[in-house]
């Protein structure tokens, strides 16, 4: 029997051995320019209409969620949910070649915890590093698997992610290592590509927004999974919608866990 991630195409889409060994190395990996022109303007104008919609509600289907608490992040600009919000945000949680990253990284049994947009308002924006996951974890024992598709081209001048590879094979947290985590790690990267590139990456790397020091909001959207035994960020059994379901095929549902 053909599993999901295979009726998405994953499997046509493999990582190369370089590939492989670069995000199990430094547990990061670009992915390309995958998103077309005309989509990131079609994902550039859709978050738009949202943001301008949802104003400060932006985000409260994880801020509010019975599942997960997480506190506001002030400074950005926030949406979640998106999977429930049209169409043009299909492409981003059912890429072949993300999923194929996420396979490699976490494993088949994996699910979208969440699909996210966050922009990061001028001036500010920067984040302590940190891991998306409550503890650290042994090499290999991965629980969750993030994704950055850039809307904006990511530049040290506007805020882009920064990360310090190989910190996920450390066993360790920032907080133990650091004694201020919001400040720079010697060894941090910035990971400066163009609009329309997606970068997959080990959540339990060392990672954080950075300061936007323009004048323009710097927009993104992140993939973001987990293990099948885990909690989604945004539980999609009480938030999906008809019209999503109707939409889209089983082994995207699947992905949804609906």
């Amino acid at each position: 029997m053909i599993h999901p991630i295979d009726e998405l195409h994953a499997c046509d889409h493999p990582l190369s051995q370089d590939e492989k060994d670069f995000l199990d190395t430094n547990g990061y990996l670009s992915l390309g320019q995958l998103l077309s022109p005309e989509l990131l303007d079609e994902l550039r104008a859709r978050v738009g209409e949202l943001v301008g919609v949802e104003g400060d509600n932006g985000g409260s289907e994880i801020f509010g969620s019975k599942h997960i608490r997480h506190p506001k992040e002030d400074g950005v600009h926030r949406l979640a949910n998106l999977a429930n919000k049209g169409p043009v945000f299909d492409f981003l949680y059912t890429h072949p070649k993300l999923l194929s990253a996420v396979n490699h990284t976490l494993g088949s049994e994996f699910k979208l915890s969440s699909l996210n947009y966050r922009a990061a308002k001028p001036n500010q924006g920067l984040q302590k590093l940190h891991v998306d996951w409550r503890e650290a974890v042994p090499p290999g024992a991965y629980r969750v698997c993030n994704s950055i598709w850039l809307l904006d081209d990511f530049s040290v001048a506007n805020g882009a992610t920064r990360l310090v590879p190989g910190t996920h094979l450390c066993g360790k947290m920032p907080d133990e290592e650091m004694d201020d985590p919001l400040l720079p790690h010697p060894y941090e990267i910035i990971l400066e590509a163009p609009a329309g590139t997606v970068v997959v990456f080990n959540s339990h790397v060392w990672h954080g927004g950075t300061t936007n020091r323009t004048e323009q909001p710097r927009r993104a959207i992140h993939s973001y999974y987990c293990h099948r035994d885990e909690p989604q960020q945004t539980p999609q059994q009480e938030l999906i919608r008809q019209e999503t379901l109707d939409r889209i095929p089983s082994a995207a549902r699947w992905l949804l866990d609906v």
